[in-house]
């Protein structure tokens, strides 16, 4: 499934729940399903996603031109929005990472259902992901 069609899926999931609360409720019951962790002693500040509102830590492994991501979120929408984002960038190459459009995340309703400071750390998230999609690329040129 590429980028796109995630996107779809889980627009269209949105949009059987109905209204923004019934979605917040959904990313919430995913966090409380979240199971991803990091060991404590990865949580530190090269792994700390900065402009997070809550505490939010990432591990970047790019192997046989893919990335893959271990993200842990410290507070329950985190956690929800942590499965939400892995299920459109991980495990994909460099170069569809790059070549999608972040925008596109906004067909989804997120800056309708999330505060200023929640969608600020929705874009640090972003540019962790962006950033290791550039030096992943790199890595294999």
């Amino acid at each position: 499934m590429t980028m796109e069609e995630t996107i779809n899926q889980i627009k269209e999931d949105f949009e059987l729940l109905g209204d923004p609360n019934a979605i917040i409720e959904y990313i919430l019951e995913m966090g409380e399903q979240n199971e991803m962790h990091l060991p404590p002693e990865l949580k530190n500040d090269e792994t700390k996603i900065h402009g997070c509102a809550s505490d939010a830590w990432m591990i970047e492994e790019c192997k046989d031109g893919k990335l893959h991501f271990t993200v842990e979120g410290s507070s329950e929408l985190a956690k929800g929005m942590i499965p939400l984002m892995l299920k459109i960038f991980n495990d994909r190459t460099p170069d569809e990472i790059l070549s999608f459009d972040p925008q596109k995340l906004y067909a989804l309703g997120f800056d309708k259902i999330l505060s200023p400071t929640r969608l600020q750390g929705m874009e640090a998230f972003l540019k962790r992901i962006y950033t290791a999609a550039q030096k992943c690329k790199e890595q294999n040129i």
